[in-house]
Formats: structure tokens, sequence, C-alpha cells
């Protein structure tokens, strides 16, 4: 699973999620790409499900790019726990993904089969995305 060795702050604030991507917008590695649509927090174990299913269907063929990375952390108060008394513990991380960054490209495949296996990895993930070709866009 994702998540960073070592972050300077240990827990952040949640921030906003508006407007497209300015950053990661092109396919700068692969040949086939999968662009989120929308703005979302994708969890290190999202990211990690998406790539088990691309590589699995490829059959470890291939080269894939994560191009998004788990870096901010998510707090967690327990069940049953009063108001008052601070944040709570970081629980877990997760990749700020705003509309239009590109989250994996793949190349070494034919085109089909990398249309299929950026599929499958859209199942896995909480944000609705496009298969995005170079040549194409």
């Amino acid at each position: 699973m994702l998540l960073p060795k070592k972050v300077k702050h240990r827990k952040q604030q949640r921030g906003m999620l508006r407007g497209r991507a300015t950053q990661k917008v092109n396919l700068d590695f692969g040949t086939v790409g999968l662009r989120a649509i929308e703005g979302s927090w994708l969890t290190g174990r999202q990211i990690e499900a998406a790539r088990r299913a691309m590589t699995r269907f490829i059959q470890r063929g291939g080269k894939i790019w994560i191009r998004i990375f788990p870096d901010k952390s998510v707090t967690f108060k327990g069940l049953e726990v009063g108001m008052g008394g601070g944040k709570g513990a970081v629980d877990h991380f997760v990749a700020v993904v705003k509309a239009g960054t590109i989250l994996f490209e793949m190349d070494g495949v034919p085109v089909a089969t990398a249309r299929q296996a950026l599929r499958l990895a859209a199942y896995k993930l909480p944000v609705r995305t496009k298969i995005v070709v170079k040549g194409e866009i």
C-alpha cells in the first residue's frame, strides 16, 4: 500500500477540491492513460487495487506508470469520543485528484488490451474516468 515514509507535518487541513488540474494533464510516459473527469480523494488502497487489476490483466507485460501518490493525511477521531480533546490521530493517506488529472499511464501492450486493463482499473476507483490515447486527444 502506498504511503509516505516521512512527512514534515503529521496532520493537515482538509482543503478545497474545486477547479481543474493544471499539472499531470498530459500523457508524458505512456501511450494510453486514465484521466479523472471529476475531483476526489483516492486512498492508497484504491490506487493499489487499480494497479493490481491492470497488472493482472496485461499478465505483467508492458509498463505501467502511477502518476498520483497519497501524501495527504486524513485523521479520524474514533467512535463515541466526545467533542473537544483536539484533532484525532492519522488514520490513512489520500491523493488529492482534481478533474483532468492523469491517474495511470500504460505502454508496451496493444491499445485494445490497454483500454480493457484501464477499464478494469476504473471500476476500482470512486471517481468518474475517461481513457485517453496519445494522438487522439
